[in-house]
This record gives structure tokens, C-alpha cells and sequence, in this order.
């Protein structure tokens, strides 16, 4: 039944799925809403399931995040065999990854760039905080992930990659203003903290642990990116956690420092990815393992 799929049914449900509505979805592929649903409509009553929950933004059943796993997984082995084929073997090939700010930010393009440009690899990734990029995987949205989950979801495998440490840092100056006493539960109630986004974990877990300090218990800054994130509390607009490899590669290491030297957050990070993959992928999955291997701890 996968081998009779109308291939204009499949394209309408992707593109419901990757934009969240059937009107952006009708948009992108130059038709009509009504012809969009007609499709999506069609395509659920061949394989008997309902594939969208048709909710503000539309996302994919369970049967429907299945769908969107096999589809993108025969996209890339599709793309693989045909750049196989063609005369130039050069032939490009995307590949879509979800990542954590903190490693694209730190190892992953400078070990990989080699292969990537050797490769021909076209990257379409996602970023997203590492406790979240194993749903993106799940559903469908990426074929491969840097996620916190040790455990593979069925067809995949999940790879160890190292520990990705953190230090609680801040400048002196405003270690000086809002610390003069030391990092205490009083203080902190007024710090400003710099987290990522509302994902991101790593400060209010530690202030958790540390202080008993609840979310919301203080004011917080949300920075995405790690460049930016870091940026913030390298001009002193509060204080946080950041990879020790960014810390490591910062030419003007006086200006922050560390506010636990004897308490680093470790974070340990794995690879996900899914058991049958095309031969790039396989070998850029291989690429990854073994640099994260090399620079994390």
C-alpha cells in the first residue's frame, strides 16, 4: 500500500505538517485550500488513519508523524540513489538535523566542515534546546538529532557522544553589584539570570538544586543562540550557564568568570539517528560520533 501512495497526496501532507496550516500549505505548493484538504482527505482514507489534527496549528496524528518519518527517510535514500546515478557524482544532498545551540555553536561546524563540503551536503537543520530536539525526530521533522534522551526510539539508534560541561559565570562587575556575598538564595532572588528560551533548563535546574529556588522565583533574560546568549552576560545583563568549550575558545577570558568553580553542570548528549539511512548520512553520522567524541568530555 506505501508503494501506491499518490506522491501530489503525500506533498500536500507534508507541506500541511511543515507549516502548521492548510492555507500556508496551499500557498507554498500554488494551489487551493479546498484542493490541499481534498488531497490530505484522500490520502487518510487510502491508508484508513486520520494523518492531521485539524487544529490552529495543524500537527500530525501519531499515524501521521509514522507517515512524515517514512517520507522524509525515502526522500534522502531517493536523493542518494539519484546523485549515485547521475554522471557528475557530485550532486548535492540535504540532509535535515535538529541540534542544540550550545554544539552548533561550539564543535560541530569546525569538525565537520570537511566532510560537509567534501560530501556536497546541504544542511537544513532546527535548533532547539537538547531536551527538545528528540521530538522533532519523533515526529517526522528531522532525520537525525543531538538530544539528552539515552533511550532510541523504535528503528533508531542513539549513540553516546560525550559530556557537554557548563559553568555558572558572570563579569566581575556584576559579580560585585548583585554578588558581593557570595552566590546566596537572597541574591538571587533579584540577579537577573540569561537562559536561552523557556526551554532552556540548565539555570533553573541549578538554582533548583542549589538555592531552592523555584522557576519564575527570579528575574531571567531569554537570549536564544549561544553567541548571543554568552554576548549577554559578557556585556552584564545577568548571569548563566555557558558551555565550557565557548569559554575556552573567548580571547577575553577576564571578562566573566566563573561564579561555582567547583560546581560545573554536566550534560551528556547523544546521537539519534535512524537504523536504515542512505550511505552520506551513515557516513556523516559516523563523522559526528567521532568528532563530538574528540572534544567533548
Amino acid at each position: 500500500m506505501v508503494m501506491d501512495l499518490n506522491p501530489k497526496h503525500t506533498e500536500a501532507f507534508r507541506a500541511v505538517v511543515e507549516t502548521g496550516s492548510f492555507e500556508q500549505a496551499a500557498l507554498r505548493l500554488h494551489l487551493t485550500s479546498p484542493a490541499i484538504s481534498q488531497r490530505v482527505r484522500a490520502l487518510e482514507s487510502q491508508l484508513g488513519n486520520a494523518l492531521i489534527v485539524r487544529s490552529r496549528p495543524a500537527r500530525a496524528t501519531r499515524m501521521g508523524q509514522r507517515l512524515m518519518q517514512y517520507l522524509k527517510r525515502a526522500k534522502l535514500l531517493e536523493a542518494d540513489l539519484q546523485a549515485e546515478l547521475a554522471v557528475q557524482q557530485d550532486a548535492p544532498l540535504t540532509l535535515v538535523l535538529a541540534l542544540n545551540a550550545d554544539s552548533m555553536g561550539t564543535w560541530f561546524f569546525p569538525a565537520l566542515s570537511e566532510v560537509l563540503i567534501r560530501e556536497r551536503v546541504l544542511l537544513d537543520l532546527t535548533v532547539e534546546d537538547q531536551d527538545h530536539t528528540y521530538t522533532l525526530l519523533e515526529t517526522g521533522m528531522a532525520i537525525g538529532c543531538i538530544s539528552t534522551e539515552p533511550k532510541p526510539m523504535r528503528g533508531c539508534t542513539a549513540e553516546p557522544l560525550g559530556v557537554m560541561r557548563y559553568w555558572l559565570v558572570a563579569t566581575p562587575a556584576f559579580r560585585q553589584q548583585w554578588f558581593a556575598h557570595g552566590l546566596t538564595r537572597k541574591a538571587a532572588r533579584t540577579a537577573p539570570v540569561v537562559a536561552y528560551t523557556r526551554k532552556d533548563t540548565l539555570q533553573s535546574s541549578f538554582l533548583q538544586e542549589a538555592l531552592g529556588l523555584p522557576e519564575g522565583a527570579y528575574p531571567c533574560h531569554y537570549v536564544p543562540g549561544a553567541t548571543s546568549h554568552f554576548n549577554a552576560i559578557r556585556y552584564g545583563l545577568g548571569y548563566g550557564m555557558v558551555p565550557e568549550l565557548l569559554l575556552q575558545a573567548n580571547t577575553d577570558g577576564e571578562l566573566v568568570e566563573r561564579l561555582t568553580p567547583k560546581t560545573p553542570a554536566d550534560v551528556v548528549l547523544y546521537w539519534h539517528t535512524w537504523k536504515v539511512q542512505s550511505p552520506r548520512m551513515e557516513q556523516l553520522s559516523r563523522q559526528i560520533i567521532a568528532a563530538a567524541r574528540t572534544m567533548l568530555r
